[in-house]
């Protein structure tokens, strides 16, 4: 432990740097320390440069392509944690900041980021838009709810084969908007998600409806309301269809739980659900982050 203890020393000797902005010679030394076989050391070093903030990520990121695997790998692993904290932040900003109407499509992105910081938001905007215009080339010119439906589920469901992910209900993946989008699976709020994206950009009247223990879509035509079961490769139910589902399910009936859930509501359960797979895998320190978030939803 003395190379750590020589660190340390080098550290507070003198005038002392803030913690955030080391020197470069300080910045070397815990370089060099990180790729220490002593586990001990390495806790140490990690703590300290996590201490520095995101600033550690502009001299950290040359050394995660390093021929050393080992400080190649444990630098990554401290940028991976870094830009997690970072989304951390901005995602309970915007939960903080924004009420029931907040942007639901932003909303569900900042949270991808608070366990994929690295992916490309633009990029998957940009497929989903590639979608939505392949739609947009089908269903012009037809008439009537089920015929749009039909097409729409025959795309989604037939040909991109997004489905249900019924044997591992509980993976915190389905929650994850960018994996539901990369594994073509998710839970029903996941898939309806994808269903209530696209209808956004497609202009139809398409609501998501948070029924206790199940999540459905509604499209609401001057015929009548349909209800869209995406977890089911898009199955069309009834009002009745769905009364029937809550009484047997034990939820009994109440005209709101077939209310239109907004934004901030849907957003709300997304994060219940991610919350409730992290317990039942046994996640505490994710199921304590996601806590936060419900708790400033709440507020916000």
């Amino acid at each position: 432990m003395g190379s750590v203890y020589s660190f340390w020393a080098m550290n507070t000797s003198g005038t002392k740097s803030p913690p955030d902005r080391l020197s470069e010679a300080q910045q070397a030394a815990l370089i060099t320390l990180l790729a220490d076989d002593d586990p001990g050391v390495y806790h140490v070093v990690r703590d300290r440069i996590l201490a520095c903030g995101a600033d550690a990520i502009r001299w950290l990121r040359p050394h995660s392509l390093s021929g050393d695997p080992v400080l190649r790998r444990r630098a990554i692993d401290i940028i991976q944690h870094l830009r997690r904290q970072e989304a951390d932040t901005r995602f309970l900003a915007f939960c903080v900041s924004h009420g029931e109407d907040l942007d639901l499509e932003e909303g569900v992105w900042l949270l991808a980021q608070t366990f994929y910081p690295e992916i490309n938001v633009a990029a998957y905007q940009a497929l989903l838009d590639q979608f939505a215009a392949e739609l947009r080339d089908r269903l012009a010119g037809q008439e009537g709810a089920t015929a749009t439906l039909s097409t729409i589920n025959d795309y989604l469901f037939g040909e991109l084969g997004f489905r249900g992910n019924q044997d591992n209900a509980s993976e915190p993946d389905n929650s994850y908007f960018n994996r539901v989008i990369d594994r073509r699976t998710g839970n029903p709020i996941g898939l309806c998600l994808v269903y209530l994206l696209m209808a956004r950009r497609l202009r139809l009247p398409v609501a998501g409806i948070g029924m206790p223990g199940h999540f459905v879509c509604r499209y609401q035509s001057a015929a009548g309301a349909y209800y869209i079961d995406a977890f089911n490769r898009g199955r069309l139910l009834s009002r009745a269809d769905c009364i029937r589902y809550l009484q047997q399910n034990g939820h009994g009936f109440q005209e709101s739980f077939l209310a239109p859930s907004s934004p901030g509501r849907i957003l709300l359960r997304l994060c219940s659900n991610l919350h409730q797979s992290y317990a039942l895998c046994e996640q505490s320190e994710e199921s304590c982050r996601v806590q936060r978030y419900l708790v400033a939803l709440a507020k916000g």
